[in-house]
């Protein structure tokens, strides 16, 4: 086999595995975005996802909000990264062609 077919053959192994861990671990994040909602002096804070058609808004408490906004951040960089290995994996296919 070709040396550069084999490269993009380990290429694209490497990128389902990474696809596979990071869909894995999109599982365990949160959906969503933060909300915040001011009644008088006080504010509240909402996490805020879909659920098909219907709007889920779960409260966060003040406790927990800082750990949510970072889970919330890395669901959204391993989203972008995800979109970005889908992209390179249909590079690798399309040079592969039908030889894997």
């Amino acid at each position: 086999m070709n040396l550069i077919l084999y490269t993009v053959k380990q290429e694209k192994q490497r990128i389902e595995y990474m696809l596979l861990k990071y869909q894995n671990e999109l599982s365990s994040l949160p959906r969503g975005t933060i909300s915040e909602k001011t009644v008088g002096d006080k504010t509240y804070y909402y996490l805020k996802y879909r659920d098909g058609k219907k709007v889920i808004s779960q409260y966060v408490s003040k406790k927990k909000i800082e750990n949510v906004r970072i889970l919330v951040e890395k669901r959204r960089h391993i989203e972008v990264m995800v979109k970005s290995l889908q992209q390179e994996k249909a590079i690798a296919d399309k040079v592969l062609g039908g030889m894997v």
